[in-house]
């Protein structure tokens, strides 16, 4: 192929494919066009971030990949979203990946956007060997309080994973009751794979969720806050009291109930 002969359109065509041969990259670097070079640069500049991406994803399958030495190829990781807000249910999800499954700018949920977490969770949702999720009502929340209501929940999602784990890994929160070897990792998202995948199923379906109550109580600000206890949100219980999906042991809710009064 001889580059010197392709016009500079044809050149950004070609460095937008997924293979390109060394020798062609070889050519297009003597290429005495200042705007070739510049083009060159920047695939040069993408290939070295992804080949960056990719050693990052791979360092977080380390749990994933001891628990492999041991035997146990099917790894769960688990995580939620929603145990501070003052509204809205607990989600819990349960996630199996195939082993170092690639998923670009996998992470935890909250270090990403909102259009970067629905993204990843269509392709966890696709890649994923199994996962499953458990809503945490208010009223389990309110009856047995939030700390073992987001332990039940763990428990249901894990159990409820087809094909069964073989091994559990779990964002800090330690589960005694898991017949399987499993592991508490503070900070778990952030450092495995699994859980990382499990912080965003949970976080993209409570948002989802939250958006539903926000129409039936448009008054509480919950798509913009979720639920959190956000300035907008305190003024709201203030004003208009709590709604049924308020929790009302918590504390700033229980102030707020104008029907105790």
């Amino acid at each position: 192929m001889d580059t010197t002969q392709m016009t500079v359109a044809q050149i950004t065509a070609l460095l937008s494919q997924q293979d390109i041969s060394l020798h062609i990259i070889n050519r297009l670097k003597i290429d005495a066009r200042l705007s070739v070079k510049r083009l060159v640069d920047k695939w040069e500049a993408r290939r070295q971030n992804a080949q960056r991406e990719w050693a990052r994803i791979q360092a977080l399958y380390e749990y994933e990949r001891q628990l492999k030495t041991k035997g146990h190829n099917l790894v769960a990781g688990v995580d939620e979203a929603g145990r501070g807000p003052l509204a809205g249910p607990v989600l819990v999800a349960a996630v199996i990946l195939p082993l170092e499954c690639y998923l670009p700018g996998l992470n935890d949920s909250k270090k990403l956007t909102a259009i970067q977490r629905e993204r990843l969770y269509q392709e966890i949702k696709n890649a994923a060997i199994a996962v499953k999720s458990c809503v945490v009502s208010v009223e389990t929340i309110d009856d047995i309080n939030i700390y073992q209501a987001t332990i039940g929940g763990m428990y249901s999602a894990i159990s409820s994973l087809s094909p069964a784990p073989q091994a559990v890994l779990v964002d800090a929160v330690p589960l005694p009751k898991l017949v399987v070897p499993h592991q508490a990792i503070i900070g778990g998202d952030q450092v495995s794979a699994s859980i990382a995948a499990a912080s965003i199923i949970a976080k993209v379906e409570r948002d989802q969720i939250m958006n539903e109550l926000d129409s039936m109580y448009p008054m509480y600000g919950f798509i913009r806050h979720k639920g959190y206890g956000t300035q907008e949100h305190m003024e709201a219980l203030a004003r208009y009291g709590p709604c049924p999906y308020h929790r009302r042991s918590f504390a700033p809710v229980k102030a707020a109930d104008i029907s105790d009064r």
